[in-house]
């Protein structure tokens, strides 16, 4: 008879996460042994104590972690079993970046058309636009187009702009090239392997972009092979319209930037209610009613108390340019729009939250909701 304590291995599998012949192949394995096996029908049994062995062997599995480091891994102690995932994850994922930049070479090598030259910029120019614009993008379940990011070759005004936005924020900038586009051309690039390349960009004087069908042609200069990032299907929500549904604001505020900052991440809540006064704006807690911060700025237009996620206001200001910040707002549930106040080139919208209710995005109230 077994044990009182131990579990059938169908009780077992729901209470692990594994399927009754996964315990099987890991028993034959060796990695997660039964506490008993009835010798006569060769049930197999488990104790309770062995769900956290069970879990983390699933856990690890998910990762496609290989059966002998998994072992490894289950029997070292939390150092060296931190060390060996580490290790894995760093494995994993330097293999599907070279995966993905084979992929995007493959497919831009699969149409004999040319590729189409868009602009040449500073590399480390390029680099720092794509991070800051790219703050505005999350992984969220929606459309693609959503984690990608905008470019668009304006010829007329020798401009390249870069555009980002998922269902909280909005985020644009403008950028002047050296040698101003030859070409219109507009198309959304995947964001995370646009983002794995900044590095290398960034270590570059003069990167030279051009579209071909699938994809966009990063070329870091002579003897260095050109990288590669594919063009995302779906179309790009219509930021334009964002902009300019928004309207005038009721209320703007310019203050030093680093202050802002530096009270936002000291500030102990997740959200943050700014309360504009006529010599400045107070930061105080979630409920807005006990006292907070006050900082020194330059109001104008009528008193407004507004909330904002931390998380959707604090990457709006960090990624601003310029010493001073200007905040527009027009409202407790309006899109308010954060930039420099001596640059405009770098513009991010992020909506408000009511007491109890999540971010929305600044389209939702701009007639274009991206999903």
């Amino acid at each position: 008879m077994p044990h009182p304590e131990t579990m059938p291995i169908g009780v077992f599998a729901r209470r692990s996460g594994l399927t009754p012949s996964a315990l099987r192949f890991y028993d034959d394995a060796g990695l997660l042994r039964p506490a008993e096996v009835d010798p006569v029908s060769g049930y197999r049994y488990y104790r309770p104590e062995q769900v956290a062995r069970a879990t983390a062997l699933c856990r690890l599995r998910e990762i496609a972690m290989p059966l002998a480091t998994a072992a490894s891994v289950l029997d070292a102690g939390p150092e060296e079993a931190a060390r060996l995932v580490d290790a894995h994850v760093a494995e994993v994922t330097g293999k599907a970046a070279a995966v993905r930049r084979t992929a995007a070479l493959l497919t831009s090598s699969l149409t004999e058309v040319p590729s189409l030259p868009i602009a040449a910029l500073k590399g480390p120019v390029l680099a720092d636009a794509v991070e800051q614009v790219l703050t505005a993008t999350a992984p969220e379940p929606g459309p693609a187009v959503l984690a990608g990011l905008r470019v668009e070759a304006a010829p007329d005004t020798g401009t390249l702009a870069l555009t980002a936005t998922d269902r909280y924020r909005l985020a644009t900038r403008t950028l002047t090239p050296p040698e101003a586009p030859a070409t219109a051309w507009a198309g959304t690039v995947d964001g995370d392997e646009l983002r794995s390349l900044t590095s290398v960009i960034r270590r570059t004087a003069r990167v030279r972009l051009s579209a071909t069908p699938y994809g966009v042609r990063i070329g870091l200069g002579p003897g260095r092979e050109d990288a590669h990032c594919r063009l995302l299907p779906g179309e790009f929500p219509d930021h334009r319209l964002m902009l300019a549904s928004l309207g005038e604001p009721t209320t703007r505020v310019t203050l030093p930037k680093d202050r802002l900052l530096r009270a936002l991440e000291e500030h102990p809540g997740e959200r943050i209610t700014l309360g504009t006064t006529g010599g400045g704006v107070d930061i105080t807690l979630d409920d807005g009613d006990r006292p907070g911060r006050r900082l020194p700025a330059a109001v104008t237009g009528r008193t407004l108390r507004v909330r904002f996620a931390l998380t959707t206001l604090h990457p709006a200001v960090s990624t601003a340019l310029g010493p001073e910040v200007m905040l527009d707002l027009r409202g407790a549930d309006r899109p308010a729009t954060v930039r420099s106040a001596d640059r405009g080139d770098l513009t991010t919208v992020v909506m408000p939250v009511g007491p109890d209710q999540p971010a929305r995005s600044p389209s939702h109230r701009s007639g274009a909701d991206p999903s």
